[in-house]
């Protein structure tokens, strides 16, 4: 277990990828239930998160971050610009804000609360058992006790990826922060045919989970030694039920389908990083 910290953490935006934070923290022994305060407008929400991790709450953004050691903006990206002015020069100048806004840049955040140490970073869904990954890069103002803070926090969430260069968040928003959809969707779809088979729902989910599962961690007993291309190639008999899957699916542009999805992603980070509203894909 790792010894807690003094810090006082304030969640902004008590939302599913706030819990899940909140969860990893107390499971690891990162921080105890009195250190942690969520704030957000819903009662109902705040009640069921003190319920069941025994934390703070508040219905009082600028109350909740006044006097947080660390302030992580767990807000949705439309949210944001209303929750920037409520905070504006009210943070501890020795606060470190840790936002997982997505498409929100350093340079809004910074502006919006004006204070300088700020660090980004972008987790997945797995996060909320452990088993995240999570991209994130620091404002120069953060010192090095407050990015060992940020890591230590992260880390509570699964594996971490520190990059020098802003300009990778917004592509880990696209790869990996919604990867997850991608697999779901992928999943979904094999169970889908293996109905269309003949298979029940039930027999179908449950060989998709575990190929998906099993394959995920025969190639992590391969990393670093064999390109993915190999492990493909090792199930692919010449003339067998794999070539003909796999001919199929490249006739149908499967790799260019998943390239123009994450791209699609990649371009509505951006578009909300220039403080652009959701609209809807095009085509």
């Amino acid at each position: 277990m790792t010894e807690t910290s003094s810090n006082t953490l304030a969640f902004i935006g008590p939302g599913t990828m706030a819990e899940a934070m909140i969860a990893g923290l107390l499971r690891q022994g990162v921080a105890t239930p009195e250190q942690i305060v969520a704030a957000g407008p819903r009662r109902p929400r705040l009640e069921e998160l003190a319920h069941r991790y025994n934390i703070r709450t508040s219905t009082d953004n600028a109350e909740a971050a006044r006097s947080a050691d660390v302030v992580v903006l767990s807000v949705k990206p439309q949210v944001l610009k209303k929750v920037l002015p409520e905070l504006h020069g009210q943070l501890r100048a020795e606060a470190l804000v840790l936002s997982i806004v997505a498409g929100a840049p350093i340079e809004r955040l910074s502006a919006g609360l004006a204070h300088q140490a700020v660090v980004r970073a972008m987790p997945n869904t797995p996060a909320q058992i452990g088993q995240g990954i999570s991209v994130w890069t620091a404002s120069a103002a953060v010192s090095g006790a407050q990015r060992a803070r940020a890591e230590q926090i992260l880390a509570a969430l699964g594996e971490t990826v520190f990059m020098e260069d802003e300009v990778y968040l917004n592509m880990a928003t696209a790869l990996s922060g919604t990867g997850p959809a991608y697999v779901f969707l992928f999943m979904e779809a094999l169970v889908d045919a293996g109905v269309h088979l003949g298979f029940p729902r039930r027999v179908a989910e449950h060989l998709v989970v575990q190929t998906v599962k099993g394959s995920a961690a025969y190639y992590e007993m391969h990393r670093g030694d064999v390109h993915l291309a190999h492990l493909r190639n090792q199930v692919t008999s010449p003339g067998g039920t794999s070539a003909a899957a796999l001919y199929y699916l490249e006739k149908a542009g499967f790799r260019t389908a998943i390239s123009r999805a994450v791209w699609a992603a990649y371009e509505r980070a951006l578009a909300l990083a220039q403080g652009g509203k959701p609209q809807p894909p095009k085509g």
